[in-house]
């Protein structure tokens, strides 16, 4: 069966909260917004810098719920700035019908990092 490679969870336009280069790596996530992303502790992600073009891979670790925090660890700290805007991304490997179906989940925190009010 083919196979392509498609948008399985998105955080659009986050602010970064730190950074920290003395981590092994990764980038940490409020838990929260790992949640309403479907994103999993250690699963790959691409990070993209609004500010300055950066794109790089990395992996989540989750981060203390309902905080906001936004931190890249490790070397990829060094393409970051506290403040900067970025784009997270997980892909998924699926099958072409399945595909046609597949809905990612795709969330839109506020300027303080948090979800929108339910109404």
């Amino acid at each position: 069966m083919q196979q392509i490679e498609m948008v399985k969870s998105k955080i659009h336009r986050v602010r970064v909260t730190d950074a920290n280069l003395d981590y092994v790596g990764s980038i940490t996530i409020d838990e929260d917004l790992m949640d309403a992303a479907n994103l999993i502790e250690f699963e790959k992600v691409q990070v993209v810098n609004n500010n300055n073009g950066e794109r790089l891979e990395t992996y989540v670790i989750k981060g203390e719920r309902g905080t906001g925090t936004i931190c890249l660890n490790g070397a990829a700290a060094r393409k970051v700035q506290k403040g900067d805007i970025l784009i997270i991304v997980s892909y998924i490997q699926i099958d072409l019908p399945s595909a046609k179906s597949f809905r990612p989940a795709i969330i839109f925190p506020d300027e303080n990092n948090r979800l929108p009010e339910k109404s």
